[in-house]
């Protein structure tokens, strides 16, 4: 008998005192589900590339957790803002086979697995979960490994599994979400993030709510994980050290406010609600990253490296209409339940259009700023 199953253990971290407004929002914070035209699954293509690109760390990094824990019978594995689709699956299935591997190569008995999917609640677990089998199928393939997935639902802010239960955790694109809209936001008018033109302390306020989300993380996590635990962290981050508020022309969300104006000038959105918008976002550069890491205290840093990072250019076979729309998609995904909740289902459509032409506007934009950065870090 196949001993993989599914089973979803309510998560019991939520913070209950939350007021509804911040409530809500959290609620919205989640990616397009289903497997539609226009759903996340159909649309992180992206985000596949970015997986291959972190693999050597996550192979090295879960070795390294094997020999360290010399071995361990029982392994449990948490990823960390799983969202939905095949994709969640490309990271577990490359700890689990790694670990088949090393055992094997050292004639040790594989250990058993636990896999633990975490998402807030509004996540999309339904056709995640309806990948499992294939997942289990390819790894009775791969693997001699036993493997039991799970369901974690929460926010990644609070915590989530009993103490010094997990040995390695992954988590990619997903950290630079913050918990909540940054404070004193009030100046950056006509800007959904933080572009050149907005003020400095635009970037003050972001710059200090991912110092405490990150802070937070790390130190829940360390109750989590065990001593020598694991961890294999990708962001959306940037290159840039000197200017703080430079993001290039061509940034995702400097086309989305370009987009948004649109809108404003053509009467579709009042200039007040695109002023009340703030993405809940974030992109350190590498001295940002290892100051939190270093002030915090419960993990080493054993490599951080830096990536490309491309949206629809990515594939240069395409045209730029095309790219332009792929782009627009993939931004779609990501953002569509956020701009739902606050501006209203009628202007997605024409807003993503409008979206894929700055796209094409930008086609020879090179000078970019948006890299992806990978972080393996162990428990002190």
């Amino acid at each position: 008998m196949d001993p993989r199953f599914i089973n979803t253990i309510p998560s019991l971290s939520y913070n209950d005192d939350k007021c509804d407004d911040e409530y809500a929002f959290v609620k919205a914070l989640c990616m397009s589900g289903g497997d539609g035209t226009n759903s996340y699954s159909a649309n992180s293509r992206l985000q596949r590339k970015v997986l291959t690109m972190a693999k050597p760390v996550l192979v090295k990094t879960t070795e390294e957790m094997m020999m360290s824990l010399d071995f361990p019978t029982y392994i449990k594995v948490a990823e960390l803002g799983c969202s939905s689709g095949q994709n969640t699956f490309l990271a577990i299935s490359e700890i689990i086979n790694t670990i088949s591997v090393l055992c094997q190569h050292v004639n040790k008995n594989p250990p058993e697995i636990d896999c633990c999917l975490n998402d807030l609640p509004e996540n999309d677990f339904n056709t995640t979960f309806k990948f499992v089998p294939f997942f289990n199928k390819e790894l009775m393939i791969t693997s001699k490994a036993s493997c039991f997935v799970y369901g974690a639902p929460g926010s990644f802010y609070s915590r989530l599994f009993s103490r010094n239960s997990l040995h390695i955790i992954h988590s990619s694109y997903a950290l630079h979400w913050l918990s909540k809209v940054p404070e004193k936001l009030e100046n950056n008018k006509g800007n959904v993030y933080i572009t050149s033109s907005s003020p400095q302390s635009a970037y003050k306020a972001y710059l200090n709510q991912f110092q405490k989300d990150f802070s937070m993380f790390l130190r829940l996590r360390s109750e989590e994980i065990v001593s020598n635990g694991r961890m294999v962290l990708t962001f959306i981050g940037r290159n840039t050290l000197n200017d703080p508020l430079y993001r290039d022309c061509c940034h995702f969300w400097t086309l989305l406010s370009k987009s948004l104006r649109d809108l404003v000038f053509e009467g579709l959105v009042s200039e007040s609600k695109l002023d009340a918008f703030n993405m809940p976002f974030y992109d350190p550069n590498v001295q940002e990253l290892k100051q939190v890491i270093r002030n915090e205290g419960s993990f080493e840093i054993n490599e951080l490296e830096t990536h490309g990072f491309d949206l629809g250019h990515s594939n240069y076979e395409e045209d730029d209409y095309e790219a332009g729309h792929d782009e627009a998609n993939c931004i779609r995904a990501v953002s569509e339940p956020m701009l739902v909740a606050h501006f209203g289902e009628d202007i997605i459509d024409t807003l993503f259009d409008k979206y894929a032409h700055h796209v094409t506007q930008h086609a020879n934009c090179r000078n970019k700023t948006t890299v992806s950065l990978v972080v393996s870090l162990t428990k002190k």
